[in-house]
């Protein structure tokens, strides 16, 4: 995770056993709902464009809060959103603004609630311009693999990302908050080396086939 993601502490501790005794990230142990979530998606690779849509405005409600509070709110969010299904987004207007600021099991802020219907917008030129969104994410794979023993805050593949999407009119997508994306979305595998989940998201990764 990113330093903006809060994820992992700093300094580093890179693995610790969990109540199965077996090794993971040190970051993800707090909690069980925690642990599935980095068992079962953290660095998987995602090509669904919906599911991108969705880490995309979560990442971007997560700015200066912990992923865990938007965690435990993301079906409250999926339920607000229209599930992420960004052409219904799109379509929101000053009366959804208004509800859901009054919904109290999401991250009542207008400027990130305003941003996720402005890119549902850019989503659907996106996908018009580059057959869809997942074509245009995987483009920024790094050329050299992680080996998840210095995870930064970002990356000049994610300030690419970060300067490409604000030029296209996107918002709240910042170089770290894209390089947490690339992280959960696996287009890194941040994995720390002795994690027990890092060989799994690896395995996925090389049978994953880039979208075109």
């Amino acid at each position: 995770m990113s330093t903006e993601s809060t994820d992992i502490a700093t300094p580093r501790v890179p693995t610790s056993p969990a109540e199965d005794g077996q090794h993971r990230c040190t970051w993800c142990l707090a909690t069980p709902d925690y642990v599935h979530y980095h068992d079962h998606e953290w660095g998987f690779p995602v090509d669904s464009d919906q599911r991108l849509f969705e880490k995309l405005c979560l990442e971007g409600f997560q700015s200066g809060l912990s992923w865990y509070t938007i965690l435990k709110k993301r079906e409250h969010f999926r339920a607000a959103f229209a599930g992420f299904d960004f052409h219904q987004v799109a379509q929101f207007g000053e009366a959804d603004v208004q509800r859901l600021l009054q919904d109290a099991g999401i991250v009542r802020h207008r400027g990130k609630i305003e941003a996720a219907i402005n890119n549902a917008q850019r989503a659907i030129e996106m996908v018009a311009q580059e057959g869809s969104l997942a074509a245009f994410f995987w483009r920024y794979v790094p050329a050299k693999p992680s080996t998840g023993t210095d995870i930064q805050a970002q990356t000049a593949e994610s300030q690419a990302m970060s300067k490409e999407l604000k030029k296209r009119g996107w918002k709240f997508v910042g170089p770290t908050t894209m390089y947490a994306l690339m992280q959960a979305m696996g287009l890194v595998n941040d994995h720390a080396p002795g994690c027990v989940t890092r060989a799994k998201v690896e395995q996925a990764r090389k049978a994953f086939q880039l979208p075109k």
